[in-house]
């Protein structure tokens, strides 16, 4: 949620480019010459905090500086064997005083290097965060919706409701999750909110059938006969008696579709049709930087593949710590 805050490049989407820094290792520093723009727009906290904040610099890439009377002249870093000298008044930096404009000449380090476009990896990798938990928490409320709702129906009322629903979900089972996804978003279009959409739909058949079997082994049970007795309607029955009672099996599957969706959308965005640029994702950093894999920069597009093992490494350990949480039969 914080990530522009803690990100070097706060910008909106870490999209600050400056190409001729492209593609440099980890650890790279460069010296700049900080630039006034005319950007008058001010963000606010709260706007920075979701979007990021416009640029109010250009950092011109230099070697090094020196000032002559009203003018600062320095050479501009091109490659690592050109420079190009320049000459900028002192008026166009700021407004201040000689000495002053010392803080307009910095030094920035990437300590992740930067990418194909001259961008700083680790704030596209920060901000990319948000894009892969969104995905996960969105897929996932998407998920549980459908499956709860079509498992509790094909559970607790069997006979028909229980064959035309279980037909409906063999029929999507047995299309390739990626097939599915590609032709739901081909149907909704290529976009931030349409991918996520499109995973959702695609993971609640397990929940489905999760809910489906919990349902049929519960509904027999004591307390829900009793409830049938007093003459609760099935609607309750099933919302304030059945649901809770098997709560723990469905958030294990919850954080099993919360790993899925993340390497779905990964996959999806490395195939060109999930989140578009400049909006970073971490598939989409391995595609533009892959083809450095068989070159001395190879960390750039195994850096975000790094961070999508840890993220679903995590909520896969999530999921093993719930089940052996909610699991009353071995504790």
């Amino acid at each position: 949620m914080f990530g522009y805050i803690i990100a070097p490049d706060a910008s909106t989407d870490a999209d600050l480019q400056t190409v001729e820094i492209q593609s440099k290792p980890a650890g790279f520093k460069q010296l700049f010459l900080k630039i006034p723009l005319n950007n008058k727009n001010e963000s606010s906290f709260l706007s920075t905090i979701f979007f990021g904040k416009q640029a109010a610099y250009k950092f011109l890439p230099i070697n090094n500086y020196k000032f002559i009377d009203e003018k600062i002249i320095v050479n501009k870093y091109v490659d690592d064997d050109t420079a190009v000298s320049l000459s900028y008044s002192i008026a166009e930096i700021t407004n201040s005083n000689l000495e002053n404009i010392q803080q307009n000449i910095v030094t920035k380090k990437y300590y992740l290097g930067t990418d194909s476009f001259g961008r700083d990896i680790l704030s596209r990798l920060i901000i990319g965060t948000r894009v892969s938990m969104m995905v996960g928490f969105i897929a996932v409320f998407i998920s549980l919706t459908i499956g709860i709702f079509l498992g509790a129906l094909a559970g607790y009322y069997k006979g028909k409701t229980d064959a035309a629903i279980m037909w409906f979900l063999n029929v999507i089972w047995s299309v390739p999750t990626l097939l599915l996804v590609f032709a739901i978003t081909l149907a909704l279009g290529k976009g931030f909110w349409q991918i996520f959409i499109a995973v959702g739909l695609t993971l609640w058949v397990s929940v489905a059938r999760l809910v489906r079997g919990q349902v049929m082994a519960v509904k027999e049970l004591e307390y829900v006969q009793a409830a049938r007795a007093l003459g609760y309607r099935d609607r309750r029955i099933i919302l304030k008696h059945i649901l809770p009672n098997i709560i723990g099996p469905i958030l294990v599957i919850a954080a099993g579709n919360f790993a899925t969706a993340i390497i779905v959308e990964a996959g999806l965005s490395f195939l060109g049709i999930g989140v578009q640029p400049p909006q970073p994702s971490w598939g989409l950093m391995i595609k533009e930087n892959y083809n450095l894999i068989i070159t001395h920069n190879a960390m750039q597009a195994l850096i975000p593949g790094f961070a999508i093992m840890l993220l679903v490494l995590a909520f896969n350990l999530l999921g093993s710590g719930l089940r052996d949480a909610v699991d009353v039969k071995s504790s």
